[in-house]
């Protein structure tokens, strides 16, 4: 049986460090921290850690948000700021000590769900 990214990513604790540290690199991205600054960062945080722990393989219940087409509609997000945002992502992998395959699946996972919003 395999591990899965959640368990491999440190399950919720480990996440949930992910994903404090990418949004502390969103928010001081100049590319892309103008977006974030009239949000709560906590709020942030929270909504970061459980999309990642529930799309991971974790509970399936940790995620109470939005879908992400709903989170971003209207935002005109372009390529750039989609690059600035997945090199936060891997920065924060990176500080935690996460693996070159579990970043490979992240990035593969965040690139695919940007598809999703760019432009729109």
């Amino acid at each position: 049986m395999t591990t899965s990214l959640y368990e491999r990513l440190g399950g919720t604790d480990g996440i949930k460090n992910i994903a404090n540290d990418l949004v502390e690199n969103h928010y001081a991205n100049p590319v892309i921290g103008t977006r974030f600054a009239p949000i709560d960062k906590d709020k942030v945080k929270n909504g970061a850690a459980t999309f990642f722990i529930t799309g991971s393989g974790g509970p399936s219940d940790a995620y109470k948000g939005k879908d992400m087409l709903s989170v971003h509609a209207n935002m005109n997000i372009n390529n750039n700021e989609i690059v600035a945002a997945l090199d936060d992502a891997m920065a924060a992998l990176d500080k935690n000590g996460i693996g070159q395959r579990e970043k490979e699946e992240v990035l593969f996972i965040l690139y695919s769900l940007s598809k999703e919003f760019v432009g729109k």
